[in-house]
């Protein structure tokens, strides 16, 4: 197992456990922590209820892919990539594939 590889583990999932902790929990709708590290595969998901309707939303969804961190979603305001930089990712180990500005809410059927 390569130990940057490893680095990189430990780095989204603190990153992601504080988010889902600054987030919150409430009663209706839970925030889920998906962790995969045989897959390299990590996610911050929140499902549940609100007023009656249905919630399932990706918050966000990243990838390590040969030594990098993928971005696939992201659904922050100021954009995760920050938190990953500042926790010790370097800038040019992160592709951001998730668009910005387009943080539109759950579509709630």
């Amino acid at each position: 197992m390569d130990s940057l590889t490893t680095k990189y583990r430990g780095i989204v999932e603190q990153v992601l456990q504080e988010y889902a902790d600054f987030l919150g929990q409430d009663d209706q709708v839970q925030k889920e922590l998906i962790f995969d590290q045989n897959r390299d595969r990590y996610l911050l998901i929140e499902t549940g209820w609100h007023n009656g309707d249905r919630v399932y939303d990706t918050l966000i969804h990243i990838d390590i892919i040969n030594e990098k961190l993928w971005i696939q979603h992201d659904g922050t305001e100021d954009g995760i990539a920050y938190e990953l930089e500042a926790a010790g990712t370097p800038k040019n180990h992160i592709s951001d594939l998730a668009p910005r500005n387009l943080n539109l809410p759950p579509l709630l059927l």
